[in-house]
């Protein structure tokens, strides 16, 4: 049972990603870190949504800004980095309450706001990079950081999904690495037959998302990747209030 929860969690996930840009982690996320625990949950999503990731990109290449992911892609270090390390000494929950907190109350403020100036430049990039890449190490989840950027500058939903995709495989590469390099017994141990079947379920994922963001606006999408935003960021809280207050 628990391995067919896996695959459909990650089949969810990957039809999310390729509609929203950004979905993967915040719908597979809370279902893979209560059915394997938080070390080799949050691990088992970064895993999954790099290759998500790569299999999004080869669709979307031609609408990806590299000129922005050159920037954001460098600037997650700055969040990765010290996230692999400060897990290990700072209890994983504090570090969830904490992050959900923030971005939701950026996301609130970013939609309440809606500054007739775009918010864009090098510093909201870096900042967005370097959240993302610490939320994505410590809680699974590294795309609401992105989706406040997203909606102060007002990024194009097509290209901020595309460009989303080198992002989060870059990230998911490297949030794996650290982690591995830092706490080896965190790679999940699971049977074969869920790893392939998990492949497969990606790439069902990806054309099931295809064929929904042909038919949905791109209006659409991005409130379905700010609902998105908002479930995740409030799953990454709650799921560290749950583990403070549990035995």
């Amino acid at each position: 049972m628990t391995g067919a929860l896996l695959i459909l969690a990650v089949l969810m996930g990957s039809a999310m990603q390729r509609l929203t840009g950004l979905g993967f982690a915040l719908v597979a996320a809370p279902f893979l870190v209560l059915l394997i625990g938080p070390v080799n949950g949050v691990i088992l999503v970064n895993i999954c949504g790099a290759l998500t990731s790569a299999a999004v990109l080869a669709r979307v290449f031609r609408h990806v800004q590299w000129g922005k992911y050159a920037i954001l892609a460098p600037s997650a270090l700055i969040g990765i980095i010290p996230g692999a390390v400060i897990v290990q000494y700072v209890p994983t929950a504090w570090l969830e309450l904490l992050v959900g907190a923030l971005v939701i109350l950026s996301l609130t403020v970013g939609l309440a706001l809606r500054a007739p100036r775009r918010r864009t430049g090098l510093r909201p990039l870096v900042l967005a990079g370097s959240m993302s890449g610490l939320m994505n190490t410590t809680a699974g989840v590294g795309g609401p950081a992105l989706s406040v950027y997203a909606i102060m500058s007002r990024w194009e939903q097509i290209t901020f999904a595309a460009t989303m995709q080198p992002y989060f495989l870059t990230i998911g590469i490297t949030s794996v690495t650290a982690k591995l390099l830092t706490q080896p017994s965190s790679m999940p141990q699971l049977p074969p037959w869920i790893w392939v079947s998990m492949g497969a379920a990606i790439i069902l994922g990806l054309f099931a998302g295809e064929a929904l963001a042909k038919r949905m606006p791109s209006q659409s999408a991005r409130r379905l990747m700010v609902l998105l935003a908002y479930v995740g960021s409030v799953a990454a809280a709650a799921r560290g209030i749950w583990e403070l207050l549990g035995p």
